[in-house]
């Protein structure tokens, strides 16, 4: 393909122009997040727990609403890869996925609103339950312009302008700061609204994201050129139902990712409040490298996607290896750190030198070895699903994940954590042993994507 490198150390040069934005802006993602939660806090511990309610059901959501029009990627990448009419074909392509944006979005806030009938069946605290549900109908007001700015964020990736992104990420940064700041407590003359203020920020937030997308598309000459919002009102049933195809197995594998850990949360929680304080603080640490391995996955689906339009299997072949090798190699790296290294990353949100936290200390560190043990594997199921993305490939990694993580991971997590001795600690070996089935699984079906009729004519 014109323009492409030929080889494979051109591949990681290329690849790593791609991924390095993208991973930036996913860590910085976590960073908006992680702004509401500090804002809460200081509401007091019933209000973090109705938040915490809101958003784990609010991300669980959005998260398989945001694979499902994910999977233009490798639609708009195959397409440039192509050389064909890359224009319209793009525009086409995109104004489908901003459909499903659109429709998603709507679906999610539907969702949404059964969220107090959820928390009631699921015997959350009848204090908290009507807050996190309040919570929940005004955040999801953010949905739409969510997916929205999603869909846009995979064009200016495919275009290769993935530093779009980090910018973005960094003004949603400030943006959140800001308005957490007036809408929570009440400053800047705004009204003090409490909770619900952090609610607001993150739907004010969204839109100012989308806004910012649709602006750095139409100053910039060559995506102006795609004419994105022209026709809008114009079908392609055919071009949707295939986005459809696609994007669902992806939407539900990205479920079953989260929803394991989300599973893990409520297990921990059984075991004890000192347990499941680790958990999450554990978890929070190796979801910052995994947004690293995750970026290095998309720009993977891209590259891939390229090769995949041009019907070269050598570069196919090149963009999986260089993938995998640049995520094996980030990943082991965090490895070592992490398992030398505990003690001042669990101080960043725990009190070391206090006597008092000796035993959550002690438990988070055995929480941690056991991520810097299976951080390869994150990484390398990643990876490994966001190449098979690139080739069309996603109802059968669907199956794998959903396999991997619930038949054996939850099941061997429920076993070791309550049949056994070993409590929390058998919970995270069972989390550990779902991730290494699926990424040993999918790397095998990416190895064997000739036999199984995954490469283009």
């Amino acid at each position: 393909m014109h323009g492409q490198p030929r080889t494979l150390r051109g591949e990681l040069t290329a690849n790593l122009r791609l991924a390095w934005p993208l991973a930036l802006a996913n860590v910085l993602q976590m960073l908006v997040h992680a702004i509401d939660v500090m804002f809460v806090a200081q509401l007091g511990q019933q209000a973090l727990a109705a938040a915490t309610l809101g958003i784990s059901y609010y991300w669980l959501v959005n998260y398989g609403l945001v694979g499902v029009v994910s999977a233009v990627s490798p639609f708009v990448a195959a397409e440039l890869g192509r050389r064909r009419n890359p224009l319209r074909e793009v525009r086409r392509s995109m104004r489908m996925a901003l459909w499903l944006a659109v429709a998603g979005g709507t679906l999610g806030m539907g969702l949404a609103a059964m969220g107090g009938t959820f928390y009631r069946l699921t015997g959350q605290d009848p204090q908290i339950a009507p807050q996190a549900a309040a919570f929940l109908a005004l955040i999801s007001l953010s949905m739409i312009p969510t997916q929205l700015a999603t869909a846009l964020r995979i064009f200016v990736s495919v275009m290769g302008r993935p530093i779009f992104a980090t910018f973005i990420t960094g003004i949603a940064i400030f943006v959140n700061a800001l308005a957490n700041y007036a809408f929570v407590f009440g400053n800047l003359g705004a009204p003090e609204l409490g909770l619900l203020g952090s609610a607001l920020a993150s739907v004010i937030t969204s839109v100012v994201t989308l806004l910012a997308y649709v602006a750095a598309i139409q100053t910039n000459r060559r995506m102006r050129r795609y004419h994105l919002f022209g026709n809008w009102w114009r079908p392609e049933w055919q071009r949707l139902r295939e986005m459809l195809r696609i994007g669902t197995p992806i939407g539900l594998t990205l479920m079953a990712e989260a929803g394991l850990f989300a599973g893990a949360a409520f297990l921990m929680g059984r075991i004890g409040a000192a347990e499941l304080a680790a958990h999450s603080i554990a978890l929070q640490i190796s979801s910052f490298t995994f947004q690293v391995a995750f970026g290095v996955a998309q720009a993977a689906t891209i590259r891939v996607g390229y090769y995949y339009g041009a019907g070269d299997h050598a570069g196919i072949a090149r963009a999986g290896r260089a993938g995998l090798m640049i995520a094996v190699g980030f990943m082991t790296a965090a490895a070592i750190v992490l398992f030398a290294f505990p003690t001042p990353f669990l101080a960043i949100y725990i009190d070391a030198a206090n006597p008092a936290n000796a035993g959550l200390l002690a438990i988070g560190t055995q929480y941690l070895f056991i991520a810097a043990a299976f951080q390869i594997f994150d990484g390398t199921q990643a990876v490994a699903s966001g190449l098979l993305r690139g080739l069309r490939d996603t109802r059968a990694p669907m199956l794998i994940a959903i396999g991997g993580y619930w038949a054996i991971g939850f099941v061997m997590a429920i076993g070791l954590g309550f049949a056994s001795p070993l409590g929390g600690l058998g919970v995270w070996i069972g989390l550990a042993a779902g991730l290494v089935v699926v990424a040993l699984l999918l790397v095998w079906r990416w190895s064997r994507r000739a036999a199984h009729g995954l490469l283009p004519a």
